[in-house]
């Protein structure tokens, strides 16, 4: 299970710095200037508060995951730190987490979470794929898989039926 965890925690280690750029007013001329549209100096830019939002709940979740891992593995309690050094320290811990089947399944849940909702606060919709063969609920050609999830489900609207692991196998 810590293969997983390792995928989602090197996803937020990538893209977390990202959320705060996106919250960095840019300096550079907007586009409406750049279209000659006159200046826009005195004009402030929107509040993005969905990344916020996304950069608030990732941060504290970072944190209670970070605890409880070193609480549950009887570890001290360590200094406060950014959110990526905080994930490399639950990553350097994965092996040991690796040993409590329900702690690395909470691991991987949590942080597939978070790298979720990081994704989706920058704008990357859920990626598709389109999975041959018919529905065994409804018969349409409308199965999908969604990697993130690691689910197969019909997208046909009036079905949703999903694939159980064993049936999709």
């Amino acid at each position: 299970m810590s293969g997983g965890s390792a995928l989602w925690i090197a996803s937020l280690v990538r893209r977390f710095p990202e959320l705060l750029t996106e919250l960095t007013p840019s300096t550079g001329r907007d586009l409406r200037e750049r279209r000659g549209g006159g200046s826009t100096a005195g004009t402030v830019a929107p509040a993005r508060l969905y990344v916020s939002d996304a950069i608030r709940d990732i941060t504290d979740g970072v944190v209670e995951l970070e605890e409880a891992v070193r609480e549950r593995l009887g570890l001290r309690r360590v200094a406060p730190a950014p959110v990526p050094v905080r994930l490399r320290r639950i990553a350097g811990l994965l092996e040991r987490i690796g040993d409590q089947p329900d702690l690395a399944a909470h691991v991987e849940d949590e942080t597939r979470r978070m790298a979720r909702r990081c994704a989706r606060a920058l704008g990357d919709p859920e990626q598709l794929v389109r999975v041959a063969g018919r529905c065994p609920a409804c018969d349409s050609v409308s199965l999908r898989a969604f990697p993130e999830r690691a689910a197969v489900m019909c997208v046909n609207p009036v079905c949703r039926h999903t694939l159980h692991e064993e049936a999709a196998s």
